[in-house]
Parts: C-alpha cells; structure tokens; sequence
C-alpha cells in the first residue's frame, strides 16, 4: 500500500493515493476514491459515491456521505456535516443523491452544516457553525444561519496610495488598483447655496465614451449582484447614495472597495471578475457601459474566467 493505515481503521477501498493517512477509527466504504496526501483523521466515515482530491484534509467526527465530491487541497473542519438527501425519510430513498461540491482550495469551519445539492466554490470559507443553504461563491466568506457573505478571501478595504498621483492622472490618495487595469478615481465635488454637484466627462475622469446606463436599487443588504467578468465591455461605477462594497479581481489579486460617496469613482477594464455586496437600504448605484447590452460578452462561471486569463 502507498498510504498509511492506522491499525485500527477500516480501510475497504483499493482507490486511495500514495501518501495518504488514514487514522483511527475511520471507516471507508470499497467504492470511495481519496486522492494523494489526504489526511483522513479518527471517526471519519466515508461512503461508497464519494470522491475526494488531493491533499485534503478532513477533521475529526466527519462523516462523507454518497455523491459528495471534495476536490483537491480542501480543508473540512471537526464535526462538519454534509447532508445528500433533501427530503429524508426513514428506508425511503431517492433515486438518486443530490451532488454535493466542494471546490479547490476551500474550508469548511467546524460543525458547519452544508445541505444536499450545494457548490461551495473554490477557495471560499465557510465558518463554524454555519448552515449552508445555498451555493458559495468563489472566494466568499460565508457565516451564520443561514449562511450569508461576511467578506472574500485575501481581499484588503484599504484604498492604494500612489506615489506618483499626477503620473497616474488620479487625484493624491488614489490610484491604480491592486487589480490589473482597475482604476480608483477621486471625483469633482462641487459645492455652494444652491447644493452640491459632481460630474465626469470622457477625457476627464470618464476613461470611455458610455453607450449605456443602468441603475441598481432597493437592494437587500444580504444580497449579491455582479459575479461576472466581461470579455470587452468597461465599466465605470459610482454610489451616488448610499454605500456599497465593490470587489475585483484579476484572478490573481483580489480588492475591496466601498463605494460610499458619489466623490468615488472606480473604473473596471474587460477581463476583472466584479461584485457588490454589503448595500445599504437606500443605496443607488451608477453604471456606465461602454457598450450596449450582449449577453455574449459576460463570463458568469470564475472557473471558465481564470482559464480564459491564462490563455491570455
């Protein structure tokens, strides 16, 4: 055998990678299949329609059940429960189990629940004790029950100092972003008796001539939008009341940006991964395209989105 077996485990499957330790008390099931380097610690039961990556590590008292896949380098957390059944019964089955997914690279907190048919997306976090009732986004950080985004994974609040604000063309305090090609851009705010304006035109402040608006609104604070990237098409976004938080990335950095005066504008070039979350009641954001609206032009899955930047 290429992996380690604890002589108190009980090991039924022949599909298990070199350099695995398979520790006390566990037990899998002959149609499992565990990748290289996993560490299976005691008390965990794996079932028969499983498959597990490389270099996973799955803590003590967590059991694997039917159509559950973790993909390589995830880390599952004591106690973890995944559930492959929706609407369980006692000697009634379904036909078949709802799949259930973890991505590359993400952890599942200790006595997190995660329920039947789920995708928790790479590198994303759950944290302990959540319920996970729907899919995770990549890299979100998701906590409490049910489950809600608190945050993303290696991302920073704090805007980018530049040292040289003028050969960046932006104002002091500002500057190009951690990402690639995204801009931060301090705007006009211009104020007297009659009230406050602000403005941006193409060649100054506007990178693009804009072939299209839009506007978002009367957004649950718990929700999500964005999670795309586009292929062509620029963006230029301002809050023009309220707040939200803006997160890009270039699929190798990832940012956070709050967007809460309309003295913030922030430029999104082709090929960055956006999404706001973290809106306020009576938050308003601006959107200008740089193109009319094509469906064509939206990358909506993140994986699909870095091998499109690697082929690049």
């Amino acid at each position: 055998m290429g992996f380690y077996q604890h002589p108190q485990a009980l090991v039924e499957s022949v599909n298990i990678g070199d350099d695995t330790r398979v520790w006390a008390f566990a037990h899998v099931l002959p149609g499992a299949k565990i990748g290289r380097e996993c560490n299976i610690c005691d008390h965990v039961f794996i079932e028969n329609d499983v498959t597990i990556g490389d270099r996973v590590t799955i803590k003590c008292g967590v059991q694997i059940w039917d159509a559950v896949c973790l993909e390589d380098d995830v880390f599952v957390g004591p106690n973890a429960t995944f559930i492959n059944d929706k609407n369980p019964r006692s000697k009634q089955y379904p036909e078949e189990f709802a799949k259930t997914t973890v991505r590359r690279g993400a952890s599942i907190g200790a006595n997190a629940t995660i329920l039947a048919g789920i995708v928790v997306g790479r590198n994303a976090m759950v944290g302990a004790g959540a319920v996970v009732t729907r899919d995770v986004p990549p890299n979100a950080i998701v906590v409490g029950n049910p489950a809600r985004i608190k945050g993303y994974a290696a991302s920073t609040l704090e805007p980018p100092t530049v040292e040289n604000a003028e050969h960046n063309k932006l104002a002091p305090g500002y500057g190009a972003s951690l990402v690639a090609g995204v801009e931060i851009l301090r705007l006009p705010i211009i104020e007297d008796m009659r009230g406050t304006l602000s403005f941006a035109e193409y060649g100054q402040y506007l990178p693009f001539m804009p072939k299209r608006y839009f506007l978002v609104f009367d957004v649950n604070s718990m929700e999500v939008r964005g999670e795309h990237a586009h292929k062509t098409l620029h963006q230029f976004l301002v809050c023009i009341k309220g707040s939200c938080c803006l997160v890009v990335d270039d699929g190798t950095n990832r940012e956070e940006i709050r967007l809460d005066s309309p003295a913030i504008g922030v430029h999104i070039p082709p090929m960055v991964w956006g999404i706001q979350y973290k809106y306020s009641s009576d938050a308003v954001l601006l959107v200008l395209a740089s193109e009319k609206y094509d469906a064509a032009d939206y990358i909506r899955d993140y994986d699909e989105f870095l091998k499109i930047g690697e082929l690049k």
